[in-house]
């Protein structure tokens, strides 16, 4: 596959210790992991957080070709705190670089030219007037990419009329089941609704191929095609859950892609999730055969 991941590229400042993240960084870290082509968009400040970002994606075997070096903030950073299960409370800091992220003309054009097969999303960039205008620049120029959101609502990042606008843009959507909740709240679903009734109803409303709800350790549950599963998940010793969704989603979207069936895509991302959680930090190094274990 070819995606364009589009949005935040910040570091998580864990008890003293700074771990690269950001939701859709992340996302594409592991997809590069699973051998994928990821373009991503984002913005650092010229510091050298911003340049320990950019060497970091050269390790990665990242491309920063699409990532702005910008003069009107810093590079992004958040406090992270832990709770006794290992379940983050973050503090965000911006304005952030990553809310100035620009491409030129020519640069538009030559993602273009590489015909993406998805684009990738979330909720917290779009609160940036700058940022929201260039995701709807590329979702205009690559009609034919499908659109993966990952809703990802984090305190005071969101509002419920972007989160529907958000929605209805969406091909395939991936949240996690108090996301659900807040979602059923902000747009009237009915409270005692399941998740298989939350799952139907926006795909049918929103015409959307896939949905994914994550449910921490005890797994997922997934809509595609009109088949509803419910897959249990992996019980590991926790070291943080950061970055632990953002790898479902990579891998998820691998299963998708594949054609895979849905129990086998489910069991997938919940094993790469449970296996991300049990390190430290958003994008620890794991391995495809630490996957069987």
């Amino acid at each position: 596959m070819k995606i364009v991941s589009i949005g935040e590229v910040l570091w998580d400042v864990i008890e003293g210790q700074e771990y690269l993240g950001g939701a859709p960084f992340n996302f594409a870290a592991h997809l590069r992991r699973l051998g994928h082509t990821v373009f991503f968009v984002s913005g650092v400040g010229r510091d050298l957080r911003g340049e320990r970002v950019l060497q970091k994606m050269t390790e990665l075997g990242l491309s920063a070709e699409y990532v702005s070096r910008v003069e009107e903030a810093a590079t992004g950073w958040v406090e992270v705190t832990l709770d006794a299960g290992g379940q983050p409370h973050f503090i965000i800091h911006r304005p952030a670089a990553y809310d100035f992220a620009r491409l030129s003309e020519m640069e538009l054009q030559r993602l273009s030219f590489e015909q993406p097969d998805w684009i990738y999303f979330g909720t917290l960039l779009q609160m940036s007037p700058q940022a929201k205008s260039l995701t709807a620049a590329l979702l205009a120029r690559n009609k034919s990419a499908r659109r993966f959101y990952d809703v990802n609502l984090r305190p005071g990042c969101y509002e419920a009329g972007l989160v529907r606008e958000l929605m209805s843009q969406a091909t395939v959507v991936k949240l996690n089941e108090d996301e659900a909740a807040e979602m059923a709240q902000m747009f009237g679903c009915p409270r005692h609704a399941s998740l298989e009734e939350f799952c139907r109803s926006y795909s049918g409303e929103f015409g959307w191929e896939a949905v994914c709800v994550t449910r921490g350790a005890r797994g997922c549950v997934l809509l595609i095609g009109g088949e509803y599963i419910e897959a249990n998940g992996y019980q590991v010793k926790v070291a943080d859950t950061v970055g632990a969704g953002d790898a479902f989603a990579a891998a998820f979207l691998h299963g998708l892609s594949s054609g895979w069936p849905p129990p086998r895509i489910a069991d997938f991302a919940n094993r790469v999730g449970a296996l991300v959680a049990s390190r430290s930090g958003g994008i620890p190094i794991w391995t495809a055969e630490e996957l069987s274990h």
